[in-house]
């Protein structure tokens, strides 16, 4: 965690420090959730544009499942 802030400060601007924070606790919440992180955003920022709206909690961590088994190959991934 102590990273994550001192990585905030040389973000360069307010608004870059909340991406910046929103992405790590993507990164985390991936983690806690025995998800391979680069898959799970990998797979969410490839559904994201098509995806609706009302749906946005599905690709949420701890609600997320890959498209298909088939499709998804290593996407489907777990940590060990």
């Amino acid at each position: 965690m102590s990273q994550m802030i001192a990585a905030a400060r040389f973000v360069g601007a307010d608004a870059g420090g909340r991406r910046a924070a929103a992405i790590y606790s993507l990164i985390e919440s991936a983690k806690l959730n025995s998800l391979n992180p680069l898959h799970y955003l990998a797979d969410v920022l490839a559904r994201l544009a098509d995806h609706p709206v009302r749906r946005i909690a599905v690709l949420l961590p701890w609600n997320w499942q890959p498209l298909a088994a088939a499709r998804a190959g290593p996407l489907a991934q777990r940590l060990p």
